[in-house]
């Protein structure tokens, strides 16, 4: 791959038997290109996590990924509420999912905490109100 690539896509809100194909379509395009597979698992791994969250607390949102060779950097937007406390919403086991989507057997606080521990950056631009885009980067070597 000489020069980069750029993927597109829509998550639909409340949908969760859809939930997870963009990280599995990113997951498949990845090892065709031949990444490392440690590289491809902790994409994978994020995305749908952000995947996730964007379909329990948002309205879904736009994910764009682009791949060089060196690195893969995934830009996850939502129009959802927003985070109130980010700093909470980063501590393990702390969620706002509420009982109908726990009883799917989602929203057990970790997709931002996992998020940050699989990339190698994580930036997080959050509006009460207008919605949030986490910023995720990994590193494609290794």
């Amino acid at each position: 791959m000489a020069e980069g690539m750029k993927l597109h896509f829509e998550v639909n809100g409340d949908d969760f038997t859809r939930a997870g194909e963009t990280s599995s379509k990113v997951k498949k395009t990845l090892s065709q290109l031949g990444f490392n597979p440690e590289v491809i698992r902790k994409v994978a791994i994020a995305m749908y996590e952000g995947e996730i969250n964007m379909v329990i607390h948002a309205e879904g949102g736009d994910i764009d990924v682009e791949i060089l060779p060196e690195r893969i950097t995934v830009v996850m937007k939502d129009v959802g509420p927003g985070i109130p406390d980010l700093d909470m919403a980063m501590q393990e086991g702390f969620s706002t999912a509420d009982h109908s989507v726990r009883e799917l057997g989602f929203g057990a606080g970790m997709g931002l905490p996992n998020m940050k521990k699989y990339s190698d950056s994580m930036d997080i631009d959050t509006k009460i109100g207008v919605g949030t885009t986490v910023t995720l980067g990994f590193v494609a070597q290794g």
